[in-house]
């Protein structure tokens, strides 16, 4: 993916996601961090696809070889992550829990979608791992 010690694949258009992950602080606690705009695609966002990742439903998260989606992704970000504010530590604490992520992820990709359609935003466009490029 990158040659960096933690990637993370998210929607840069939705403003949860992306304040999530400005608010986690990682560069501290992990050294270099690659964050990837799916709606930019390329290479990275390609691969995820032909490996049948659906970044509508989730981000994904690179940390040494493995692969973390979804509520696992979370629960990995706030492991990593040093607290940074009020929201911050409130965030990280909550969702540090697996069951408790799991439960919470679907309200919140829930609430993504419902942001987005409100702010007139699309879903992010998904190739198909079957077409050429």
């Amino acid at each position: 993916m990158t040659d960096a010690a933690l990637t993370v694949v998210y929607d840069g258009e939705c403003p949860f996601c992306s304040n999530y992950v400005r608010l986690m602080a990682l560069r501290r606690s992990v050294g270099a961090v690659a964050l990837i705009d799916a709606r930019e695609g390329g290479p990275v966002v390609e691969d995820l696809a032909r490996r049948g990742y659906d970044l509508n439903n989730g981000m994904v998260v690179r940390h040494g070889q493995t692969l973390y989606y979804g509520a696992d992704a979370l629960v990995l970000l706030s492991t990593l992550s040093e607290d940074r504010g009020a929201i911050g530590r409130t965030l990280a604490r909550l969702l540090r829990d697996p069951s408790r992520a799991r439960l919470l992820y679907p309200v919140m990709k829930l609430g993504r979608r419902a942001t987005l359609a409100l702010l007139g935003r699309k879903l992010i466009a998904q190739a198909d791992p079957g077409l050429p490029r």
